[in-house]
C-alpha cells in the first residue's frame, strides 16, 4: 500500500520543485482534501493523523519543518474553502489520466479506514470529490472496498 501512495504522491510532486507551497500547488490541494475527509465526521483520530503524516513524510521526503508548513498551508486552504472545487480543479490539472484520479480516491479511503471506522459523512465527502474529479461511482465504490480490505487485512480479490 505504501508503494501505491508513494507512486501517487510522486505524480503530484513531479512538476513542482519550488521551495514554497503556492496556492495552486497540487500538494496543497491534496492536503486540503485529506483534511476535508479527516474532519468530515467531526473527529480526527490519532490513527488518521498518523497515516496522513506518514504518507506525506514518506512521499515528499520533507523535513519536519517543511512537513509542518505543508500541513499548515493545506489545512488553512481547506478551512477557508466553501467547497471542494478549487482543490479538485487544481488536481485535475496535474492528474490528467483517470487512473491517477482513481488512485487519489483510494488514498482518501485509506485515510478514512485508518481508524477502523467509516461513516456516511465521510462517504458523502468522497462522493463529492469523486464527482468533481470525474471518477465513476463504480470506481469510487471499488476503491472503498479495496481500502476496507486493506484495513482489515482481507483479500483484495475482485468479483
Amino acid at each position: 500500500m505504501l508503494d501505491r501512495i508513494q507512486a501517487f504522491l510522486h505524480t503530484l510532486a513531479s512538476s513542482h520543485h519550488s521551495k514554497e507551497f503556492a496556492p495552486d500547488d497540487p500538494r496543497v490541494a491534496f492536503v486540503a482534501l485529506c483534511f476535508q475527509v479527516m474532519e468530515a465526521d467531526g473527529n480526527v483520530s490519532e490513527e488518521e493523523q498518523r497515516k496522513f503524516r506518514d504518507l506525506l513524510r514518506e512521499r515528499y521526503d520533507l523535513g519536519e519543518d517543511r512537513l509542518k508548513a505543508l500541513i499548515e498551508v493545506g489545512h488553512q486552504a481547506g478551512s477557508e474553502a466553501v467547497d471542494y472545487y478549487r482543490f479538485t480543479s487544481d488536481l485535475r490539472k496535474h492528474l490528467v489520466n483517470e487512473e491517477d484520479r482513481i488512485e487519489l480516491l483510494g488514498i482518501l479511503w485509506d485515510i478514512v479506514y485508518a481508524d477502523g471506522q467509516r461513516n456516511e459523512i465521510e462517504d458523502h465527502v468522497i462522493w463529492r470529490i469523486a464527482d468533481l474529479l470525474g471518477v465513476s461511482a463504480r470506481d469510487r465504490v471499488l476503491q472503498r472496498q479495496q481500502a476496507a480490505a486493506r484495513a482489515t487485512g482481507g483479500d483484495q480479490g475482485g468479483d
